[in-house]
């Protein structure tokens, strides 16, 4: 199973290609993100993630702004989102 992690090391998540793919794609993914994140071992993994950590991992990102990233629960949908689109793209 394909490993992510974020540069900064801080997030790290397993993530099959075939899930990973299912939460990336053309159009919008927020239904598929949302789905996935519910799946067990993906929830278990998201629930560990340190919510400071998170931040400063999407913050190096720099789409989104300091009142968007305070709501912890879309930040571990952003954040699955990101590794599943370099799963997906066969960057990891």
């Amino acid at each position: 199973m394909p490993y992510w992690t974020c540069g900064s090391g801080y997030i790290e998540l397993a993530i099959s290609r075939p899930d990973a793919r299912s939460a990336s794609h053309s159009g919008p993914c927020d239904d598929d993100v949302a789905e996935l994140s519910r799946k067990p071992y993906i929830k278990r993994q998201l629930e560990a993630c340190d919510a400071e950590k998170l931040v400063k991992t999407l913050s190096e990102y720099g789409a989104w702004d300091a009142e968007e990233l305070a709501d912890h629960d879309q930040n571990l949908q952003r954040i699955l989102w990101l590794a599943c689109g370099d799963i997906a793209d066969g960057q990891v």
